[in-house]
């Protein structure tokens, strides 16, 4: 059972990164597409530029897990390469707690913003008009994998590292 969720969260961190990836390819086609069109005098398209401002965040909080899983996450190697191995890992495991307490904290949050913004009836009115919670969407759903990455390297688990 255990590993079927493993995979199953594996999987769907792959899938977010590969999410992440395609809305950055997409987003510079569009605004590509937009200059393009601006210099050959079709005019622009304001939808493009509004939809890549909410592109932009959406692919950095997809692509957040996937970075954490693969340990191409920022920290400061410097000092973990300068400490004795056994404090070096002691204090990874501590920064490994103290992202999960604040994953915690934001995926709190994350949903009670949500749940505000559900019960105002928020709405974006600009260019493209929609209800203000799905902006917020992925703010949970991003710190819940994080969260469940940082258990999976609490319990043990180490990050992938990449081949150079």
């Amino acid at each position: 059972m255990l590993e079927t969720l493993s995979r199953a969260h594996t999987a769907l961190i792959r899938l977010c990164g590969a999410a992440s990836a395609l809305i950055i390819g997409v987003v510079a086609l569009l605004v590509t597409f937009d200059v393009i069109a601006r210099n050959i005098g079709i005019g622009t398209f304001p939808w493009i530029v509004e939809l890549s401002e909410y592109s932009l965040p959406l692919a950095t909080f997809l692509i957040a897990p996937w970075l954490l899983r693969r340990g191409e996450h920022v920290r400061i190697d410097m000092v973990l390469t300068a400490l004795p191995p056994l404090l070096a890992r002691a204090l990874g495991r501590i920064a490994d707690l103290l992202g999960l307490v604040i994953c915690l904290v934001f995926l709190h949050y994350g949903i009670r913003v949500i749940a505000d913004s559900i019960k105002l009836s928020s709405l974006v009115i600009k260019t493209l008009v929609f209800p203000e919670w799905w902006l917020f969407t992925p703010v949970p759903f991003c710190f819940a994998l994080l969260a469940v990455e940082f258990v999976r390297r609490l319990a043990g688990g180490t990050a992938v590292r990449p081949t150079p």
